[in-house]
């Protein structure tokens, strides 16, 4: 019953107010640690093996010991009082889920776009992507706002709830620990979890853990979607022709699906600090991309959102029952 109380009021918390900008955040206490020790391993350690020992060792200290102290901070409320526990259990849960600050972010660059203010919605863009945004068109902008709500999607909203409904169903750990070992391990990955220097070495660990607990909730989260759509076939196949040619495991399946949903293509040429890179393309390039395709594609995942929600919250009250 606690794990479905908590489960529910943490996504409320997220949906109504996301991430208060005044508030100390999980994540940016997370990016605290990883630049000071990478900072030290850079200046310390100049052999490619030591940066990677350094590595493993920073992935392991951030992802065990984030699930610890979140572990012992609820075991602490809640001796306190057990109303107490729950509230930091959701208050902590809350701050592993992004959807809404996917839509605030989508809104910052959309907004402008629209009034035709292109050169703020490309210094909003530049917030929220690592591309260069100087010179990007209207059509370039609305592909790469796309494609970061897509592909955070999974790391951002999905995953994380994955992690939790089965930190839930495991007896003594609760949602809280699982997700927050997660969020750790996405920030890890987005910090250093880079193929170029300084990273190259320092990063491995972090990208390739990443990688490995991102796979399941991912795939899990593209066969809902593909559900969902209606057409779960059409979806799927467009998915495994185009998903496949993407580099990354997990990005080009994420991005990939919303882009066979909604009958639009993804990727293409971007440039990072001058340096033109090619992805490459996802879906059929039926329609073209507007604000309103990145509406759809955000009330997507919540559409599966919720209903990973209604079934965590079935499994977690049947348990309850047992």
């Amino acid at each position: 019953m606690t794990s479905t109380l908590v489960l529910i009021v943490a996504a409320t918390l997220d949906y109504l107010i996301a991430d208060p900008i005044n508030w100390l955040h999980p994540v940016q206490l997370m990016g605290w640690i990883i630049a000071s020790f990478s900072k030290l391993c850079l200046r310390f350690c100049q052999h490619s093996l030591t940066q990677r020992l350094a590595g493993v060792l920073l992935g392991i200290f951030l992802i065990i010991g984030t699930a610890t102290i979140s572990t012992l901070m609820i075991q602490f409320t809640r001796s306190l009082h057990p109303l107490l526990g729950i509230i930091t259990e959701s208050i902590l849960l809350a701050s592993c889920f992004a959807a809404k600050s996917l839509r605030n972010a989508a809104a910052t660059v959309l907004q402008p776009l629209i009034m035709a203010d292109i050169e703020r919605s490309r210094q909003n863009l530049r917030k929220f992507v690592g591309r260069d945004t100087e010179n990007l068109s209207k059509t370039e902008i609305l592909r790469a706002v796309l494609e970061t709500v897509t592909e955070n999607a999974i790391d951002g909203v999905m995953a994380p709830l994955f992690y939790a409904i089965l930190g839930g169903l495991i007896p003594g750990v609760g949602c809280v620990p699982l997700a927050l070992a997660y969020k750790a391990s996405s920030t890890l990955d987005s910090m250093v979890g880079y193929k170029e220097a300084p990273y190259t070495h320092l990063g491995w660990f972090s990208a390739k853990t990443e990688d490995i607990l991102t796979w399941v909730p991912c795939r899990l989260t593209v066969l809902t979607l593909a559900l969902i759509s209606g057409k779960p076939m059409q979806v799927w196949q467009i998915c495994d022709r185009d998903a496949t040619q993407d580099p990354s495991p997990n990005s080009g399946w994420s991005e990939c699906v919303y882009a066979a949903i909604l009958q639009v293509q993804v990727g293409g040429t971007n440039s990072y600090q001058g340096v033109i890179k090619h992805k490459p393309l996802l879906g059929d390039n039926i329609y073209p991309i507007q604000p309103e395709t990145i509406d759809q594609a955000l009330k997507l995942t919540r559409y599966c959102f919720l209903l990973w929600l209604g079934v965590a919250t079935s499994l977690f009250l049947t348990t309850a029952i047992r």
